[in-house]
C-alpha cells in the first residue's frame, strides 16, 4: 500500500500519518474537535503526516455562515499554530485511493455527534487502522476497548494524547488493530453476513 502526495512523496505503512475521513468537513463529524487537536499532535509528533478525506459542503449538520465553509472556519483557526505543509486535505478520494489512505494509516481518527454511525468507521476497523474515536453513543456499538480507543468528544487534550500514543508505539496497539478488523469480517461482512441477513 502507498498514497502519493502532490508534491511527490509517498506516504506507506509505517510511517506516522494520522487519518481523519468524513463526507464533507462538518462539526456533527468532529471535524472542528479534530482541527483544534492539531496542534498538541503536531507539536509532539515532529515527523507525523495527516490525511484529511472529506468535502466542503454539509451532509448532516448545519449550514456554516455565509461566504465560508467549515473547513475554512476551523482551518484558519489554528493555521498560525500548526505546519501546514504536514496537513494533507485530499477532498473527496476515489475509492482505491480512500483505501490507500486507510491502508497508511497509524492512527484513524472518527468523531461524532451522538447521530448514524458512519459506514467509513467500519471501512477503517475492516482495513485494520488504530482507531482514536469519540464517546459518543454510536460509538460504544462497535468499539468496546479493545478494538478501539474512546475518549470524550471535546476533550482535545486526550485525543491528543491517544492518537500520539498509539502512533509512537504501533507494535502495542497491533492486537486493538486485530480486534477491530475480526469484528468486522464476524458482524459485518457483506457477502457472508449483511446481504444474507437482509
Amino acid at each position: 500500500a502507498g498514497f502519493d502526495l502532490p508534491d511527490g512523496r509517498r506516504l506507506k505503512p509505517g510511517d506516522p500519518v494520522i487519518t481523519f475521513v468524513a463526507r464533507n468537513l462538518e462539526p456533527i463529524r468532529g471535524y472542528h474537535t479534530f482541527m483544534r487537536t492539531l496542534p498538541a499532535i503536531l507539536g509532539r509528533l515532529p515527523s507525523a503526516q495527516v490525511l484529511v478525506v472529506g468535502g466542503h459542503g454539509t451532509s448532516y449538520g448545519i449550514k456554516p455562515p455565509r461566504g465560508t465553509t467549515w473547513k475554512a472556519m476551523f482551518l484558519d483557526e489554528v493555521a498560525d499554530r500548526i505546519d501546514l505543509a504536514r496537513v494533507h486535505f485530499t477532498g473527496r478520494l476515489s475509492r482505491e485511493r480512500y483505501l490507500a489512505a486507510l491502508h497508511v494509516s497509524a492512527a484513524h481518527v472518527y468523531l461524532t455527534y451522538p447521530f448514524v454511525l458512519s459506514w467509513s468507521l467500519i471501512e477503517a476497523m475492516g482495513a485494520g487502522c488504530a482507531i482514536v474515536a469519540s464517546d459518543t453513543a454510536p460509538l460504544r456499538d462497535v468499539i468496546d476497548g479493545t478494538n478501539g480507543i474512546l475518549v470524550p468528544f471535546f476533550d482535545t487534550e486526550a485525543l491528543a494524547d491517544r492518537v500520539v500514543d498509539v502512533v509512537s508505539k504501533p507494535r502495542r496497539h497491533a492486537e486493538m488493530r486485530r480486534r477491530a478488523q475480526a469484528l468486522v469480517a464476524d458482524r459485518y461482512d457483506a457477502d457472508r453476513i449483511c446481504v444474507p441477513q437482509m
